[in-house]
């Protein structure tokens, strides 16, 4: 990198814009083939096929003119680059918790305050021998799954019992009351997804 070259100018002048994926998925859920996208567009067929490989860019012309014989709208396009992509990273000792009573809940990576269509949290549970959840026992709006981990539990749910152990999962509506004892002889560990998020854990 020359003196005269700004670090961010060349890092956005290597980021790659690869439509090809988008083109091809609606070429093909539309039937037509390579040759006939290549015609109604005016290009060559290897062209196309370059650039659904991503292995060519597109002139601007060109995009325009495969997006107008595909009836694609532009910002279906460009809408990966219009945004950042964040990526959250807890480690291991720096988990959010909270304790209820003997039961240590851990937050793991929520999604974005901007992914409302994902308002999901997900938790790293711990109940001790002979101990039980108490949150769900009213019951609460949204869904809940889960996988154990390690140890056994009962999941008292709407009136009934169900039991699980290492490597067994439940979901369910969380709108019925729903209590997690452990009913094992070693601590009891599972993570555990509430959807929407209840936010308990600060």
């Amino acid at each position: 990198m020359t003196p005269s070259q700004n670090p961010e100018e060349t890092k956005q002048k290597k980021k790659p814009y690869h439509f090809g994926e988008k083109l091809r998925e609606v070429r093909e859920h539309k039937g037509y083939t390579l040759k006939v996208v290549a015609q109604r567009a005016g290009v060559s067929e290897s062209l196309v096929s370059q650039i659904e490989r991503n292995h060519v860019s597109p002139a601007i012309d060109t995009l325009l003119a495969l997006a107008d014989v595909l009836d694609i709208n532009l910002e279906y396009l460009f809408e990966e680059y219009k945004r950042e992509r964040p990526v959250t990273i807890i480690r291991s000792n720096e988990r959010p918790s909270i304790h209820e009573d003997e039961v240590i809940y851990q937050e793991l990576p929520r999604p974005t305050p901007s992914s409302k269509d994902n308002d999901i949290e997900t938790y790293a549970v711990k109940i001790p021998y002979g101990a039980h959840t108490h949150r769900g026992s009213y019951g609460h709006i949204g869904y809940e799954m889960g996988i154990i981990i390690k140890g056994k539990a009962k999941l008292g749910y709407d009136g009934k019992e169900y039991f699980l152990e290492a490597g067994d999962s439940v979901s369910y509506s969380a709108g019925a009351p729903h209590v997690i004892e452990n009913v094992g002889e070693t601590d009891l560990e599972a993570i555990w997804v509430v959807t929407p998020a209840q936010r308990f854990v600060k």
